[in-house]
């Protein structure tokens, strides 16, 4: 079944749950434990104003993005934008290069 991703340009947790429980020789119940793991554990880190590095992979990071003056696409009224903070992700090298 998770196969499907290879001919779309997405893929789902489902899928991702799917392939980590195949690839690990678990079920998809322990990988969906694992990946809810995983994302609370960045989650938490980036609340916290940590980042999170995995080698060869990438280094999930937060961004302060500084207010700034918009328009609504509707109106073309000129609106604020509050600055807020981002969550970034910048590949590794290695995955750069499998790219």
């Amino acid at each position: 079944m998770y196969f499907n991703y290879l001919n779309r340009n997405t893929m789902n947790k489902a899928e991702l749950v799917a392939k980590i429980a195949d690839d690990a020789e678990i079920t998809k119940t322990q990988a969906n434990a694992a990946l809810d793991s995983f994302t609370e554990a960045v989650t938490k880190t980036l609340k916290g104003g940590g980042k999170v590095t995995l080698v060869g992979f990438g280094t999930f990071s937060v961004s302060k993005r500084a207010a700034r003056t918009g328009r609504n696409p509707q109106t073309g009224a000129t609106i604020k934008i509050k600055a807020k903070k981002v969550a970034r992700f910048k590949a590794g090298k290695e995955l750069s290069e499998k790219i």
